[in-house]
C-alpha cells in the first residue's frame, strides 16, 4: 500500500514521503491516526496544497515539545503507593498513574507519551522513565516511588 505522510512517523519517514507500508499497518494506524494518505494522484494533489500548511504545524508540534522537554529537564516526579515491608507495591504504577501524577504536577502529559521500558513499576525507590514527547524528543524523568503509611 503507497501512502503520504501528513506526519513525521518515527522509523517511517517524514512529511511528504512516499513510503510502501502494509496494508494493515496504514489501514489499522496511519490512515484512521490521520498520519497518512492514500498515495492517489488526487490526493497527491491535494497534499501538495496543503504541504506549507502541513509544515508549519509539524515545526510548531515540535517547537512546543521542545519547550515541554526543557521544561521537565530537572523535574522528578513524587508518588505515594501502598507497598508492603519488603518494599514490593500492592499493585504497580502504570503509564496512566505516572501521566495522572505529573498533569497534578502541572504538566500536560498524555499517557501514550510515557513509556515504560521494563513494564509497570512495582517496587518502591527511584524509576527512569521516557516520555516521547515527539518523534525527535525523548525526555528522561526520574520518577520516586515512595511508600504510604
Amino acid at each position: 500500500m503507497q501512502v503520504i505522510l501528513l506526519q513525521k512517523v518515527a522509523n517511517l519517514g517524514n512529511i511528504g514521503d512516499r513510503v510502501k507500508v502494509r496494508s494493515g499497518f496504514g489501514r489499522n494506524f496511519l490512515l484512521p491516526q490521520g498520519k497518512a494518505t492514500l498515495a492517489t494522484p488526487e490526493n497527491i494533489a491535494r497534499f501538495e496544497a496543503r504541504r506549507a500548511e502541513l509544515e508549519k504545524a509539524a515545526r510548531e508540534h515540535l517547537e512546543s515539545a521542545g519547550e515541554r522537554a526543557a521544561a521537565l529537564k530537572d523535574f522528578k516526579l513524587t508518588i505515594r503507593a501502598k507497598a508492603g515491608t519488603e518494599g514490593k507495591l500492592f499493585g504497580s504504577i502504570g503509564t496512566a498513574d505516572i501521566a495522572e501524577a505529573c498533569n497534578q504536577a502541572g504538566f500536560k502529559i498524555e499517557r501514550s507519551e510515557v513509556r515504560l521500558s521494563t513494564g509497570p513499576l512495582r517496587t518502591v525507590g527511584e524509576h527512569m522513565v521516557n516520555l516521547h514527547l515527539h518523534a525527535d524528543v525523548d525526555v528522561p524523568l526520574a520518577v520516586s516511588i515512595v511508600a504510604e503509611e
